[in-house]
């Protein structure tokens, strides 16, 4: 059985993980641009020769837009705003544009093209629609750990604040064209994946190991790479990596959530380093949750999974920051922590979505005015 090695990192790292769509810029569709905005980032000598900032994924419609390793938000935000400022610039000189949400209100998973990968081609043999339909955009946030099984042990804990972090991050109300009566569609297209969805219960990193071994020895998966759940132990890097959430809306938004997947992350380290007891949350309470959290987006009722109370998003929101202010004027992002409760509060991005085309009839120009509105040199640069 192949041994696994953790890598561990001595301090709450964090790496944030951007999945943009790429639009024609007169039909506001997404299209297949990848190979054609990299061929210009690697002109520019924006573009490394491994491709590190700027990623392809399984789809040409999709950039992946990632930080380095960040020891604060305020480090993440820097970093992120200068590389979506040069994606931005690129994009102009191309008529491309940049979409900030976890489904598009129009276009078609048939009309886009798969990324010509040897990885990527294998896995839509394996999958087939359930790879192709897989025209959707998610936020991914990295916080680093110092070993395997607190890695595996924090991704147990974290499971249930999961609901909540899709709840305020909801984006994808359509698909095909239509209006899906969700708040989160992109959550139930991922969850049509043998890998993703809740991870499985494990209770240190050997069990993760065996799993992880076991699927590959029996053909289930290729590579550890194939495993998608919504909170998962990266071991290369080091870190837990939450992967549960819609693409927000915008950047601000972006980072109030990767302020909060840090504080919670580190919040379970000291836990578990200063020992407490494991109180398990049912998994179906975190599914209902997480199904509410899709539905209904902010405007969910979650029940506590340790007090069996219901709850509105806002309240749960409001309380938790509370609880995590020590740890976020620790990790300094206190502000963007409490963004989160802003969000709570407001329409979410798939509302505003809806109510763009509620307003406007058409939605062409729900696509026009949020792509306009999301990008960065629109918004400004807090330090």
């Amino acid at each position: 059985m192949a041994k696994i090695d953790f890598h561990r990192n001595d301090r709450p790292t964090v790496g944030v993980e951007l999945e943009l769509g790429l639009l024609d810029g007169e039909s506001l569709a997404l299209t297949s641009a990848y190979g054609l905005l990299n061929a210009r980032l690697t002109a520019d000598g924006h573009q490394s020769e491994e491709g590190s900032n700027f990623k392809p994924e399984l789809m040409q419609c999709v950039l992946e837009i990632n930080t380095d390793i960040c020891d604060t938000i305020g480090d993440a935000e820097r970093d992120l705003r200068g590389k979506i400022a040069i994606v931005e610039n690129a994009c102009d000189a191309l008529r491309l544009k940049l979409w900030w949400g976890a489904t598009h209100p129009f276009s078609s998973w048939e009309d886009q093209r798969i990324t010509p990968d040897a990885r990527y081609l294998q896995l839509v043999n394996l999958l087939q629609e359930m790879a192709r339909r897989l025209v959707t955009f998610g936020l991914h946030v990295h916080v680093g750990v110092d070993s395997g099984d607190k890695a595996v042990m924090i991704c147990d804990r974290i499971m249930r604040h999961l609901p909540t972090l899709l709840a305020i991050s909801v984006s994808s109300p359509f698909w095909e064209g239509r209006r899906t009566g969700l708040q989160s569609h992109r959550s139930k297209v991922m969850e049509g994946l043998p890998t993703a969805g809740l991870p499985t219960l494990m209770r240190n990193w050997s069990e993760y190991v065996w799993l992880v071994n076991h699927m590959i020895d029996t053909g289930f998966i290729n590579t550890i790479r194939e495993i998608w759940w919504d909170v998962r132990p990266h071991h290369n890097f080091g870190t837990v990596e939450v992967r549960v959430c819609d693409m927000p809306g915008n950047l601000t938004d972006t980072l109030a959530i990767a302020a909060l997947v840090q504080c919670l992350v580190k919040a379970l380290s000291d836990e578990i380093d200063n020992g407490t007891y494991q109180h398990d949350s049912h998994p179906m309470m975190v599914q209902q949750n997480k199904w509410r959290a899709a539905r209904f987006g902010n405007q969910a009722k979650l029940v506590d999974t340790n007090t069996y109370h219901v709850a509105t998003v806002a309240h749960t929101v409001k309380r938790l920051v509370e609880v995590l202010g020590p740890v976020a004027t620790e990790l300094r992002c206190e502000s963007y922590l409490n963004h989160c409760v802003v969000m709570a509060e407001n329409p979410s991005a798939a509302q505003r979505q809806l109510d763009l085309l509620a307003e406007t009839g058409d939605a062409k120009q729900v696509v026009r005015r949020l792509t306009d509105e999301s990008r960065i040199s629109s918004e400004g640069l807090r330090i």
